[in-house]
């Protein structure tokens, strides 16, 4: 990988590591790019942002390929994690405490495969508060954040596969294939809710955008090793 291959456009599939935001993870390869090949100035971003509480597949584009970056960002995407039972949070994900709890006693493994099937195909799905959707110029968490309520629309998204893997009550672990724009956060808590409980999104892992796997990905760390040993 050359100076040249860089600035023309490369891919790089990156396994973002748990508490890092995709932001940072740009950040990081692009002073480690110019720093190696002594260049001013290069493009680098991501195609679809991926939580700090999440790991997985980031697909950073650099040079003139990130005019491509929409292109990735509207291919489907494939998530793998684990939904927690009976209680919610306000972010609906681990980045709040919980703030209410519910009953689970009625929840059985036939009821949650059944609860799946509500979910599939086209849906209306409301994004969280505490995500980086603008509002009127504002991102929603720090509106979130500052105590501000505030009305979200809710928006279509597709959810084409959503399979339950293994049932370990409060846990479900679960795969999601889904569209650009959806939010497994508001997914978990809407499971809950059809479930006449709560639940919130305990872990989270993307796992493929398109035809990009995880399984092709480098960390952080390998691939600075990699442009630093060219």
């Amino acid at each position: 990988m050359t100076a040249e291959d860089l600035l023309n456009g490369q891919v790089i599939l990156i396994d973002k590591p748990l508490h890092w935001t995709s932001f940072q993870v740009v950040n990081k390869l692009r002073w480690a790019i110019k720093k190696k090949f002594n260049l001013k100035k290069i493009k680098v971003g991501h195609a679809g942002t991926l939580d700090p509480l999440a790991t997985g597949l980031l697909i950073i584009c650099t040079g003139r390929f990130t005019k491509r970056i929409d292109e990735y960002q509207a291919q489907e995407k494939e998530y793998t994690g684990t939904f927690y039972l009976g209680a919610t949070t306000p972010s609906f994900d681990l980045e709040t405490e919980v703030n209410q709890h519910f009953p689970t006693s009625h929840i059985t493994e036939d009821l949650i495969i059944e609860t799946t099937k509500k979910f599939m195909g086209e849906i209306e799905q409301i994004p969280p508060i505490y995500s980086a959707i603008k509002k009127d110029g504002k991102r929603l968490y720090k509106l979130a954040r500052a105590g501000e309520s505030t009305i979200i629309q809710s928006r279509k998204v597709t959810i084409s596969e959503f399979e339950i893997i293994e049932i370990n009550l409060p846990h479900i672990e679960f795969r999601v294939r889904c569209s650009k724009g959806t939010y497994i956060r508001s997914l978990a808590n809407d499971f809950g809710m059809a479930l006449k409980s709560g639940a919130y999104l305990f872990s989270l892992r993307r796992t493929k955008i398109g035809d990009s796997n995880v399984s092709k990905a480098n960390s952080i760390d390998e691939f600075l090793s990699i442009i630093n040993n060219n």
